[in-house]
């Protein structure tokens, strides 16, 4: 026989007979990547009622698994290995664990308590150490897991439609940057009575460790505590997270805590503050401790922060809102005057929260709000109904200035009881009836008139002035002249006066002393004539005198010309002529002619 035949037939008789010894010997090969189920077939005995994992060799479901690698002993007949792949969770994610056999979960829980297995890896420790069926508080997180499929359902975020929940639920929860996760826990002890959150526990890893948070007495619902930004490992049967900003408290402002959980109440603002409680922070009540700018990881539903501006704050009784809006309810006031007419007055008030005595302020009035509407808006709103009584409309538009500096006093004084600084009060517009202002209009229409007339008669009395002026600026050189030449004739003319006064003087001395030598030589001569009366006679002393008299005075005894009575007519023609030519009439030979005749 060909030997390559003999070696052929051998083979496939090995080949035959291998699986055969295999069957035979119970041999079982698990790869890498699964998880050997065992099934017992029979056995000397069965599982308990409700049992569903065999410990103690029982037929059906064996609590151990077979992990990879060559198994020998489990003969066919007597059990069955299923084949399942290992459990991979993704990076970033979790997933959650139904646990089919255990324990019954108490009736005060919903969820299965963790017990230590190896991550649900080894299945008689989580059956013999009082692991409870159904779901588990424990979860797995990123990794491989060999796991009994049979004892515990694993939910991944491929699964996770087919058992109600999303993708997301099963992701590894972040918190996002600048906010705050509030967190609700789904088990636990009930939350006392009077609270409205469960108190903070320490030591279970920001909700991540459930076992923890219910042994240290965790109750369910809403919780005090909060998670930060950064991603958590959270089971989503046990803690839900709502994300919510930060409070954030701009500079300029304080915030105000107003805290409904915490540690009992106990009021520290002292003998002297008598309108309200403050507390130390972590208790109920206001904090005495105001919130600084910046951002703050607060649970508000838990806790209220009331901003308050720590800068000046305009309130408007007008038509305008500012900013803050605080004051969106506040419109014009209506007063009455002393007259009996009603007429509306824009209001600005100015005041300022100091920021230590802001939780003062919100604990006697609740919110900044409240303070505008229940403080601040009747303070004034009755300070101008009861002041402009007191005046007529006309009365009051006058004295503007001392209704605001009074009405500033009188604020200032009522809002510091309330620990509240009022800055000013500032009047706006003020609306009186329109009728009386039409009068008034009217009246003062007629004023402007008359002052216009006035100024326009003034304007032509100028304008007069004007063409005078220019006019005499016109002549302006000749009547410089004039003037010149009239205060040279009044110089020359005082001139002419003096030297007429003087040379008057100069003759009224001259003819004073003319006359006194006068009298003298009159005396002189007086004298003399007596003298000579006396020694020559009266008659003798006379005849000498008017010798003497013809002498001095050149009197003529003898005429210039003398006519003779020739005949012919010849001596008047003689006279004429030698009169005519100026002939001296004293020659001898006429002289004696003269005699002659």
């Amino acid at each position: 026989m060909n030997p390559l035949l003999l070696v052929a037939a051998g083979l496939v008789a090995l080949l035959v007979m291998v699986p055969v010894v295999a069957w035979l010997a119970g041999f079982v090969r698990i790869r890498e990547d699964q998880v050997g189920i065992v099934v017992k077939r029979f056995a000397g005995r069965s599982l308990p009622a409700g049992r569903l994992i065999a410990l103690e060799g029982e037929a059906g479901y064996q609590a151990d698994t077979l992990a990879p690698g060559c198994h020998f002993g489990y003969w066919p007949w007597q059990y069955a290995v299923q084949k399942v792949p290992m459990t991979v969770v993704a990076p970033g994610e979790i997933a959650l664990v139904v646990a089919a056999d255990g324990a019954p979960i108490p009736p005060e829980r919903i969820l299965g308590k963790v017990v230590p297995s190896d991550d649900f890896q080894n299945a008689r420790r989580f059956l013999t150490g009082g692991g409870e069926r159904g779901r588990q508080l424990g979860i797995l997180t990123a990794g491989t897991y060999r796991i009994n499929t049979v004892l515990f359902q694993v939910i991944s975020s491929r699964t996770a439609d087919a058992h109600g929940l999303t993708r997301e639920m099963l992701a590894v929860h972040r918190v996002e940057p600048d906010r705050v996760g509030i967190v609700t826990t789904l088990d636990g002890r009930p939350i006392d009575a009077g609270e409205i959150a469960g108190p903070s526990i320490p030591n279970h890893d920001n909700f991540q460790n459930a076992q923890a948070f219910l042994q240290g007495g965790g109750r369910r619902g809403l919780q005090e505590q909060v998670l930060l930004s950064g991603n958590w490992n959270l089971n989503p049967w046990f803690a839900q997270v709502e994300q919510v900003p930060m409070v954030e408290i701009p500079i300029g402002s304080v915030g105000v805590v107003m805290s409904f959980v915490g540690a009992a109440h106990e009021d520290v603002s002292g003998t002297d503050f008598k309108h309200g409680d403050l507390v130390n922070p972590g208790h109920k009540g206001v904090w005495v401790t105001p919130l600084n700018p910046g951002k703050h990881p607060i649970n508000t539903r838990v806790m209220k922060v009331e901003r308050v501006p720590t800068t000046n704050i305009v309130l408007n009784w007008a038509n305008r809102t500012e900013a803050h809006n605080f004051d969106a309810k506040l419109s014009s006031i209506t007063v009455r005057s002393r007259d009996g007419f009603a007429f509306n007055i824009d209001v600005s008030q100015i005041i300022h929260v100091g920021a230590l005595d802001a939780p003062k302020v919100i604990s006697r009035v609740g919110s900044m709000q409240n303070l505008v509407d229940h403080v601040l808006q009747p303070i004034v709103g009755n300070y101008f109904r009861n002041s402009a009584q007191d005046f007529t409309v006309l009365d009051f538009l006058s004295a503007r200035s001392h209704r605001q500096t009074d009405a500033a006093g009188h604020i200032r004084i009522a809002l510091g009881a309330y620990d509240v600084q009022a800055i000013d009060t500032l009047i706006g517009d003020i609306n009186p009836p329109a009728e009386l202002m039409q009068t008034q209009t009217e009246r003062k229409i007629a004023e402007e008139q008359r002052k216009t007339y006035e100024v326009q008669e003034a304007a032509q009395h100028q304008r007069q002035q004007l063409v005078r002026g220019t006019a005499l600026a016109d002549i302006q050189s000749k009547v410089v002249a004039a003037e010149q030449g009239v205060d040279i004739a009044r110089l020359q003319s005082d001139a002419h006066i003096r030297q007429a006064t003087g040379e008057a003087e100069a003759v009224r001395l001259r003819a004073a002393g003319e006359a006194e030598a006068i009298r003298a030589t009159g005396e002189a001569r007086a004298g003399a004539y007596r003298c000579g009366v006396d020694a020559l006679g009266r008659e003798a002393y006379l005849r000498l005198q008017l010798m003497q008299v013809v002498g001095e005075r050149g009197v003529r005894i003898v005429p210039d010309v003398s006519v003779t009575g020739s005949a012919g007519g010849a001596g008047l023609v003689e006279a004429l002529l030698g009169r005519t030519l100026g002939l001296p009439a004293g020659n001898e030979a006429a002289n004696a002619g003269a005699m002659a005749t």
